[in-house]
């Protein structure tokens, strides 16, 4: 099976399945296809299915060009029938892997993703989780599922491994193509044969380590290293503010130092699918062996509660103006939990400003890049400019998330007040009316 799976990766006769078209599954399949695979994009929901095949690319870091030639030529199509997941010789799973009510790992959809790959596995196939989840999850979940479901044996009929998705949205340098990817299998063939068809693929560097659960751990803790230097630098901008020290100048001044130091930034929380969910599923594993990650914990919950502090420090602004938060007019200045992209996943100005509506402050916001957003049930819809009657109109500017299309400046003309999350306002020399976190 190993070198016949070989030879076909070399000849490009590779049959490719990803399973989830977000936004690991999409630029993962236009790049399968662009190296010369035939691939299909597997989703429940129609609409990407439909975009996919009629040549439409819904995903920022992805070309538009690309996916309109790559299904002109016929290199890549989607469905929604997944029993043509019986033609594929290797199958990506990249579904989501949120958290549930209770800030526990749900993987219900990696659970039922699998069972379906399960009903239509044939031999000789390689199947590749990329979802970020917990270590074990491939060894302990997906190898029972798929052997149960199709009665094939893992390492003699298919092989598994875990490959974690390494995705930056917005970052100009590093795609998916140029990454470096970390791959673990089950078996030393499994791990030649799924490392083989992803230096098919990338440019970047592919890691190969000896089991999933390093994977699967190794993903967890890129990670979790940022939660945790996020969350100390919060704590320290909390503690600054009280000392009437910046924060930011002095990371600005720690940077100085070219060896031991890596520059984190303080905000209003964490957004994005990984760093704000991961170090959970890692705390969550960790009970089943009765150990509690208590560094791990406390910058989970440093975090997790900046959207009240930032409330805090609102209500202390709009208190010197002898305002209060009720009725008080507030314009939010970027939803996305990053600059300049479209995604707003677990973003915490949405958080901030479901608190300050809770108070009964009247919030309208600006994002260029998120006309609409819809969050716990409630919708918001972005004021189409950024006018200066918008801007006079407001009480109280909140720069919540940086983006580089914002004239700072012409808001800073025109804001009766401004609290800047993100320093967006640095460079700035009129200062009278721009507090920073």
């Amino acid at each position: 099976m190993k070198e016949q799976l070989l030879s076909k990766i070399y000849d490009r006769e590779i049959r490719v399945a990803v399973v989830g078209l977000g936004y690991v599954g999409l630029p993962l399949a236009v790049e399968k296809a662009k190296a010369g695979f035939k691939t299909v994009g597997f989703d429940v929901q129609a609409s990407k299915v439909d975009a996919v095949n009629a040549g439409q690319n819904y995903i920022g870091d992805v070309i538009d060009d690309d996916v309109a030639k790559l299904v002109a030529s016929g290199m890549l199509c989607a469905s929604l029938d997944f029993s043509r997941l019986s033609e594929a010789d290797f199958i990506a799973i990249c579904v989501p892997t949120p958290l549930d009510a209770h800030q526990q790992p749900d993987i219900s959809y990696v659970q039922s993703s699998t069972e379906t790959i399960a009903r239509y596995l044939s031999r000789g196939t390689m199947v590749v989780l990329e979802s970020t989840t917990y270590p074990g999850t491939t060894e302990e979940l997906i190898r029972p599922l798929l052997e149960q479901g199709s009665g094939l044996t893992c390492g003699e009929d298919f092989y598994l491994g875990f490959s974690p998705e390494r995705v930056d949205p917005g970052n100009a340098v590093y795609k998916t193509k140029n990454t470096p990817k970390v791959v673990g299998a089950i078996g030393a063939d499994a791990l030649e044969v799924i490392a083989a068809m992803y230096r098919a693929v990338l440019d970047g560097d592919v890691f190969e380590v000896s089991t999933p659960a390093i994977a699967e751990m190794e993903k967890i803790l890129e990670n979790t290293y940022r939660n945790v230097n996020i969350g100390l630098i919060n704590e320290l901008a909390i503690l600054c503010h009280k000392m009437g020290i910046d924060i930011w100048e002095v990371v600005d001044a720690a940077r100085s130092k070219p060896y031991g130091f890596q520059a984190f930034y303080p905000g209003a929380g964490l957004g994005g699918h990984c760093i704000p969910l991961d170090p959970y599923y890692l705390s969550w594993k960790a009970r089943e062996y009765g150990f509690h990650t208590s560094m791990i914990e406390s910058s989970m919950m440093i975090n997790d509660a900046m959207p009240d502090y930032c409330v805090d420090r609102i209500a202390a602004i709009l208190n010197k103006q002898e305002r209060a938060v009720k009725n008080a007019a507030i314009l939010v200045l970027g939803v996305a939990y990053k600059q300049d992209i479209d995604d707003y996943r677990e973003s915490p100005a949405l958080r901030v400003i479901e608190l300050l509506e809770a108070q009964g402050a009247r919030v309208s916001y600006y994002d260029p890049f998120i006309p609409e957003y819809q969050y716990r049930g409630t919708r918001g819809t972005s004021i189409p400019q950024l006018t200066a009657e918008a801007v006079q109109a407001a009480s109280l500017v909140i720069i919540a998330t940086a983006h580089t299309t914002v004239d700072y400046g012409f808001v800073q003309q025109h804001a009766q007040a401004i609290f800047d999350i993100k320093n967006a306002t640095k460079a700035l020399a009129d200062r009278q009316n721009i507090e920073v976190l």
